[in-house]
């Protein structure tokens, strides 16, 4: 794939790497249970909310009780790609990560390193602004708009948006009617402290830490897409442990679809213990004035949302951050849809991005 001058690698979004902080545990197994193919399954995924799922699945061992005797063998990751290169390393087998990254991973390896297998999170991006300088959309011409990085899925949703409000933004250096500017998530609320932002486009909890310092939300992204639902996190998965222990993937999804079904049966739970996870993981709960704003806007979900992953594509396209990604064979619902099916559930669709659909050579049209 070509990119275009300045681009980020693959389709420009996702793609650079912080220092991840993988700290690979075990999760313990109950005497006396079957094992499946493979004595071991890695999973990763962030410390973040948006990671949900995992969290509360390990948390409550509802993982480990699909999974038997196979040992769940955990590792959090600070960056999706670090999550990504260890998957094509092989010391994770199956992921929760954004959209940006699974895309980056699948489309630098011609289509051969990855499948995305499942939904896990929507929503829980908002526009947030210091109500002393923006008080409606008019007013963020010639502001400073904060996103977590260069071609990131929020910043590409905002490229986008901005676009859309007929304003003109070079996508690269992020100037123009009005200006980006990128900051990882850790440090926006220190430069919107310091008014060196006027608000930011981010992911939970960043969106509530800034709300609970005074911002106030100009814009909730969900309410922006049919069925106010979008990809946030999906599952993923090493075609080459999808290929040799099928069994232990369909275990690992029937744990994600019991997670779920868990959480939104007890959601103050569910809150109470991906907070006790993050707090686990990072030595720190996120405070109530966080935790509660942030947890109610994150809708836990199996569908993968195929259709959105599409537009997000397409939008990294038109803010000419990179040329049109071949997606052709990125999912591969069939083990999902047949624990789905098994519990009397819908199937969910690829949007015709499944596996078997011919991909396109370079330079083939």
């Amino acid at each position: 794939m070509l990119l275009l001058p300045g681009a980020l690698a693959a389709c420009g979004y996702g793609s650079q790497a912080t220092t991840d902080d993988a700290a690979s545990q075990a999760v313990p197994v109950a005497a006396g249970a079957r094992k499946l193919s493979a004595d071991t399954v890695r999973i990763g995924y962030f410390p973040n909310l948006t990671h949900a799922t995992p969290l509360v699945g390990v948390q409550e061992g509802l993982f480990q009780k699909e999974l038997g005797g196979t040992t769940v063998r955990t590792a959090t990751f600070n960056a999706g790609p670090s999550e990504i290169e260890a998957l094509n390393a092989g010391s994770v087998d199956i992921g929760w990560i954004g959209p940006s990254p699974a895309v980056n991973g699948f489309t630098r390896s011609g289509g051969k390193s990855l499948r995305i297998i499942g939904g896990s999170a929507s929503g829980g991006v908002k526009l947030v602004v210091d109500p002393d300088r923006i008080r409606s959309v008019a007013d963020l011409r010639g502001k400073r708009i904060a996103t977590p990085q260069l071609g990131n899925t929020q910043d590409v949703a905002f490229l986008h948006w901005i676009s859309e409000q007929g304003w003109k933004i070079d996508a690269q250096s992020g100037e123009g009617d009005v200006s980006v500017v990128r900051t990882d998530n850790a440090i926006t609320p220190q430069a919107y402290a310091s008014g060196s932002v006027d608000g930011a486009w981010v992911p939970e909890p960043t969106a509530s830490r800034l709300v609970s310092a005074g911002a106030k939300v100009l814009l909730d992204e969900s309410d922006l897409w049919p069925d106010k639902k979008f990809v946030v996190t999906h599952i993923v998965v090493s075609q080459r442990f999808l290929e040799d222990h099928p069994d232990v993937v369909e275990a690992v999804l029937r744990g994600s679809v019991r997670t779920n079904e868990w959480i939104k049966a007890d959601p103050d739970r569910a809150k109470t213990s991906a907070n006790a996870a993050l707090k686990a993981l990072t030595g720190k709960e996120l405070p109530a004035d966080v935790i509660d704003p942030a947890w109610k806007s994150i809708e836990t979900t199996d569908d993968p949302l195929a259709a959105t992953l599409r537009a997000q594509a397409d939008h990294a396209v038109k803010a000419r951050l990179c040329e049109k990604p071949d997606l052709n064979g990125i999912y591969d619902l069939a083990p999902l849809n047949k624990v789905l099916e098994a519990m009397g559930r819908t199937p969910v669709t690829d949007a015709g991005l499944g596996v078997g659909q011919p991909r396109h050579r370079p330079g083939s049209r």
